[in-house]
């Protein structure tokens, strides 16, 4: 980027704030009739059998879904190479690290494919996508119930997945709330290697501090390989199985960015609400999401207070305090923002307009007319689940890992809860070898359950959350044994916690193991944990899920008609169906914004900002933690190739792409179809922006990939890494 006065850029600045975002996460399949000529305006210089084919090789081959991970990979060589962020990389990381061999804490860099370490995450490559909707709604009549209409499209997609085969996995979802549905072909890959990662304090710099913040230092990337067997195809990890040779892999430019630069994604956002109603926002500003945060951050103190007394510990709990510690600071980035950025307001405005369309004409008043009571009344009636609801989810279902194990092993469905529930007296053998059996399986998992368990902060947390829900969850959804527990200790849940741990043969792996080679049918069911999460089960079906059931549907038909009905009100409008981490392109430029009253925010951050933001002290741990090596190229200014024209060396960028979660590690790519970046967050000022986009706010951010090569090449001397890659343009 050429140099040019202070004056002049803040002009440029000034101006390019005013260009607005556009909002959309758009089918590939569509793009060539509802996108096209706009993309050229803002600068795309593909055609869009380039982004989107069946037939030939396209970009959307490059892309991947990380199964189990929640997020976006793409392959960047002919070998599989691909890379995401570092925090999609994390669990797999952290689970190969040890007191020992810390790469979580050190990095790690293959020095041939034989070191590169088998993970436990598949990826998704989409073969294509096709409209179903006529098929899937083959029958379907408006003079159906909610259910009988439910029966018909789930039989239909019965019979859709029958008739493609086997070849492919087959997947068939909704969109725009049952009025459209699309089918998606994947092929698997199962064998997939960690290649790379930069240590957690750059993968992670800035910690929970500069989440969802901006400016942004992070470089927050991890490199991965996808292995196929010798005809290419899919399959089990083999130490015979070859890297994958991709139908596409993107080209790396070295060009950098610079204001308003074309910039589009490719990836699988997970789950947007934009037609989320007022009634909705009103909900989960005022009773959901406080309870979630309020939550979480308990169980953050909890784990917190455990991890920076042992630095074991803090392994140990690394991917699961990152896990609770990432949504807590959405759910409360959220509530605040649509509070600030007046979203209630807002969709009230659409809501009414929708009312004055649907009376303007009987037809459409008979059709459209009440939509918004329905849903309005799904609101009214479902008020009293939502505290309950939220605790069964935060507090019992994502709460103390002996509920988990419970929930998992002895909970329903379990095979050993089916042991238990069968138990014939009259043909005992037979009853006791399905137990024996049951119990080998859960056997098999003590290992990994146990490598990262805690006693200390699951005594807490049990304890903690059991306090919470006894206090705050009215009567009607309480366990007999939740009663019987606070009425045994007087209420006081953490003498429960550490009594139960002092007896329970799961408070630590030698005693499970023991337990579970000979195990007690008598010792289960008399454990008061297993009581527990079973009768939570027994009453989040009976008084929730079945209750809700009839409330689903007025919500699911209000809401059908609702957004048919925006649809057809603004037929010249092209809307975008809400994120359902199927593949989505979203395009736009690179830009700065205004994120308060003179407040104005640069497109680009560099390392001087790391050094900046530096806390000098010798724990690694720290957020702000810099790495020595990295001090020293810094100091050195031994950039390479890969600084800007002004000598710095770029770490991350704005462009106003519309992503959310499950975007993350998704390729930033320019108007020639090569990687420019990758996107890993967006900005505190639009964290609304999943309930309702603000074209002036809302931001991605990516780390520039010219700051990943940096990493991989002059601070982690794995330049043969950077050698396989296509690197187009730099000086």
């Amino acid at each position: 980027m050429k140099k040019i006065t202070l004056l002049l850029l803040a002009l440029f600045t000034f101006n390019a704030i005013s260009v607005k975002a556009d909002e959309g996460m758009w089918l590939p399949l569509l793009i060539k009739r509802l996108n096209y000529v706009d993309m050229q305006e803002h600068g795309l210089q593909l055609t869009p059998e380039e982004i989107y084919s069946v037939n030939h090789a396209s970009l959307k081959d490059a892309i991947v879904a990380l199964d189990g991970r929640f997020c976006t990979g793409e392959i960047i060589s002919d070998q599989g190479l691909m890379l995401t962020n570092h925090h999609c990389g994390y669990g797999s990381i952290q689970a190969n690290s040890t007191p020992e061999n810390n790469i979580l804490t050190n990095g790690f860099w293959a020095k041939t494919k034989a070191d590169e370490i088998p993970v436990d995450f598949t990826v998704w490559f989409l073969e294509r996508m096709d409209d179903v909707t006529s098929r899937v709604l083959d029958g379907v009549t408006d003079e159906m119930s909610e259910g009988e209409r439910s029966g018909k499209i789930d039989a239909n997609i019965k019979k859709i997945k029958e008739e493609e085969g086997d070849e492919f996995e087959i997947q068939i979802k909704s969109f725009y709330h049952g009025n459209e549905y699309y089918m998606f072909k994947y092929n698997i890959f199962k064998d997939v290697r960690l290649v790379g990662t930069p240590p957690e304090s750059i993968g992670k710099f800035g910690g929970d501090t500069d989440n969802w913040m901006w400016p942004r230092h992070t470089g927050d990337f991890s490199m991965f390989r996808v292995y196929a067997d010798k005809d290419n195809k899919p399959a089990e990890y083999s130490k015979d199985n070859v890297p994958y040779h991709p139908k596409h892999h993107l080209p790396v430019s070295l060009d950098g960015v610079k204001a308003d630069d074309y910039a589009m994604i490719l990836g699988y956002p997970g789950s947007t609400d934009r037609y989320l109603t007022s009634y909705g926002v009103e909900e989960a500003v005022n009773i959901e999401q406080p309870l979630r945060v309020k939550i979480r951050r308990k169980k953050l103190d909890i784990m917190e207070e455990g991890m920076n007394a042992d630095p074991d510990v803090r392994l140990q709990y690394a991917s699961k305090h990152a896990g609770v510690a990432n949504y807590w600071k959405y759910f409360l980035g959220q509530s605040k923002q649509l509070v600030n950025n007046k979203v209630y307001d807002k969709k009230k405005a659409i809501e009414d307009k929708f009312l004055a369309w649907a009376k303007a004409d009987k037809e459409r008043q008979q059709k459209y007319g009440n939509a918004l009571n329905l849903i309005a009344d799904y609101y009214k009636e479902s008020e009293r689940f939502v505290v309950p609801n939220t605790y069964f989810g935060e507090a019992i279902f994502q709460g103390p890992e002996i509920f988990g194990l419970m929930l998992n092993h002895f909970g329903f469905r379990s095979s050993m809860k089916a042991a238990l529930d069968g138990y014939d007296k009259e043909n005992a053998d037979a009853s006791e070898a399905k137990i024996d059996e049951a119990a080998a399986e859960i056997l098999e998992a003590m290992p990994d359950y146990y490598k990262d368990f805690n006693l200390a902060i699951d005594q807490n947390t049990l304890a903690a959350m059991l306090d919470m829900y006894y206090h705050e969850v009215d009567e009607e959804f309480h366990p007999e044994t939740l009663t019987y527990i606070a009425n045994k200790y007087k209420k006081d849940f953490n003498k429960f916690a550490e009594k139960y741990y002092k007896k329970s043969p799961f408070a630590s792996k030698e005693s499970a193991e023991e337990f579970l080679n000979d195990f007690s049918r008598k010792t289960i069911e008399k454990d008061l944990c297993y009581k527990l999460v079973n009768e939570f089960i027994e009453i989040y079906i009976q008084k929730i899920i079945i209750p809700g059931q009839t409330m689903n549907m007025k919500y699911e038909k209000g809401m059908r008609l609702f957004v048919d009905g925006l649809r057809k009100m603004n037929p010249d409008k092209a809307y975008a169906s809400d994120a359902n981490s199927t593949m989505r392109l979203t395009y736009g430029n690179v830009l700065p914004y205004e994120g308060a009253d003179a407040v104005r925010y640069h497109y680009i951050t560099s390392l001087e900002g790391v050094m900046e933001k530096e806390v000098k002290t010798d724990n690694k741990t720290h957020e702000f933690y810099v790495e020595p090596k990295l001090k020293e190229l810094y100091e050195k200014k031994d950039y390479g190739r890969y600084a800007m024209d002004n000598g710095k060396l770029p770490v991350a960028f704005l462009t106003n792409n519309d992503i959310t979660g499950g975007n993350s590690g998704s390729p930033v790519i320019n108007a020639k179809g090569q990687l420019i970046g990758t996107a890993f967050d967006g900005n505190w000022e639009a964290m609304s922006g999943d309930i309702y986009f603000e074209p002036n706010l809302q931001r991605t951010i990516s780390v520039d990939i010219r700051y990943t090569l940096f990493i991989i090449e002059k601070f982690g001397g794995a330049k043969h890494i950077v050698d396989e890659m296509t690197l187009v343009g730099g000086k």
